[in-house]
């Protein structure tokens, strides 16, 4: 009996040892630290530059472009209308723009 109780225990020991060893990596704490501080210095080093470079082109970019509106072509494929838009006068897209967006029959006439 007395051996039974003895193995009932060793096998009771090796199983909490199993059970805890996972969490014992995590409680040390050294993994995550070194990895949160890799990622903030990625974050410092490679994202924010980079999204300085992509603000610095999308300006330069800004600069060179154009005012001017694109002049009229009535293309037989472009701005069919076969039925009318639900808001407003019905010939206008939702995001209309007068200056930029032509109707059917051309760009509306605004003296500024």
């Amino acid at each position: 009996m007395a051996s039974l109780g003895r193995l009932t225990q060793a096998l009771l020991r090796s199983y909490l040892t199993q059970t805890r060893r996972p969490f014992s990596a995590a409680a040390s704490g050294g993994h995550g630290k070194s990895s949160a501080r890799t990622w903030e210095i990625l974050s410092y080093v490679v994202a924010l530059p980079g999204i300085a470079v992509c603000m610095l082109n999308v300006y330069l970019k800004q600069q060179q472009h154009s005012e001017e509106r694109p002049e009229f072509i009535p293309y037989a494929h472009l701005r069919i209308r076969t039925k009318r838009f639900p808001w407003g006068d019905g010939n206008k897209s939702l995001f209309h723009n007068p200056h930029v967006n032509a109707l059917p029959d051309g760009y509306e006439d605004h003296d500024e």
